[in-house]
């Protein structure tokens, strides 16, 4: 579900812990406003509030972020489907999730491999 095809030309995701959200629209390819909107329709996206209402997301947010922009742009979902899609798969999609993220590590542990050797 995470590799759709769109998804594969999205940036890597950086290693930190926290993006604000105009780094996060940038990963996605999403306007901020529709990561807003976004957070009200689907209860699994809960980015972190700071001071003065500021969002942080973290790498999971990213990747539903990332799961949601595929159901929905690409799959063709509307809101409501993509969120009954999302709930159903919430206990299978964690193995899912845990795979992209270990092969995102992967490719990160790669590239900086790289730079090491240089």
């Amino acid at each position: 579900m995470l590799e759709a095809s769109n998804n594969n030309e999205l940036p890597v995701i950086p290693g930190k812990r926290y993006f604000t959200i105009g780094e996060v629209a940038s990963l996605c390819d999403v306007k901020p406003h529709v990561l807003r909107y976004w957070e009200q329709e689907f209860p699994q996206l809960k980015p972190v509030k700071r001071r003065g209402n500021r969002r942080y997301y973290q790498r999971h947010d990213v990747l539903l972020i990332r799961q949601i922009r595929s159901l929905l742009y690409e799959e063709g979902f509307t809101i409501g489907g993509a969120r009954q899609r999302l709930e159903g798969e919430s206990a299978k999609d964690d193995n899912s999730q845990s795979q992209q993220i270990i092969r995102q590590t992967l490719v990160e542990l790669e590239e900086l491999l790289t730079l090491l050797k240089r």
